[in-house]
């Protein structure tokens, strides 16, 4: 009898709602040659471990590109899951839900990849997907390193005109002598099934594990400034060698 591993089943899903207002139209927007959300298809495509992959959207117009770049638009994301102030949590139970009944199974863990970090990588989704089944964790997400003045311990808060350390007053003014610190990218975020949707949560509490990206790579697009950062990396990614 085998006592090789079950290969857990894993549900990849691309969160894209239309209606962007920081950047119109920004999931379809052509960052270089394709769409920014071809980004995100192409290297999950790639991933050897996710079961199925698709795509949560309200928009016809991002279904479209989506089914253009060969991934499954299986339905379109409800109208009240597709709102500015709409939480994470209902949109990916909705997609978990929906998938179950379709192929009368039961996921093991549930990958979210969000269109706005277009410079992930398969080995970051693959990787950060590990990290949960070898820790046996709640959640795994992908990290980076925070640099320079966004470096919590120079973070103030002002009670009228008083200025005071906001979490813990700066010991150093020397940046190397800083301890180093890390947050979210964006990038990949991983969870049990059972944690989405049994214990109604995804990954800000219980046993969360890390894959660390470089900096160069973390970038999520959010306003049009974040826009020019992105076409600039992309093009030093690619001197570097990065094939996008």
């Amino acid at each position: 009898m085998s006592h090789e591993q079950k290969q857990p089943k894993i549900l990849g899903i691309i969160t894209a709602r239309g209606g962007s207002k920081g950047i119109p139209g920004k999931s379809v927007k052509k960052l270089g040659d394709k769409p920014l959300i071809a980004y995100t298809i192409d290297v999950a495509k790639k991933s050897t471990l996710l079961t199925h992959l698709i795509v949560s959207t309200d928009s016809e117009e991002i279904a479209y590109v989506c089914k253009e770049y060969g991934v499954d638009v299986p339905f379109m994301r409800p109208k009240e899951l597709a709102e500015d102030t709409t939480p994470h949590l209902p949109v990916v139970q909705h997609a978990v839900d929906f998938m179950e009944k379709k192929e009368s199974s039961i996921y093991d863990s549930v990958v979210i990849l969000q269109p706005t970090s277009p410079f992930r990588t398969v080995d970051d989704i693959d990787a950060t997907v590990q990290k949960l089944i070898d820790a046996d964790a709640d959640s795994a997400v992908s990290m980076c390193e925070i640099e320079g003045d966004a470096h919590p311990m120079k973070m103030k808060k002002m009670e009228g005109d008083k200025v005071l350390p906001y979490v813990i007053e700066e010991t150093t003014t020397l940046r190397q002598e800083l301890p180093v610190v890390y947050k979210r990218n964006s990038a990949v975020y991983v969870i049990k099934r059972d944690v989405v949707m049994k214990e109604n949560r995804l990954f800000l509490d219980g046993k969360i594990v890390g894959h660390l990206v470089p900096k160069e790579r973390s970038l999520d697009i959010d306003v049009p400034l974040d826009w020019i950062e992105a076409e600039y990396t992309l093009g030093e990614l690619k001197k570097k060698g990065y094939e996008f």
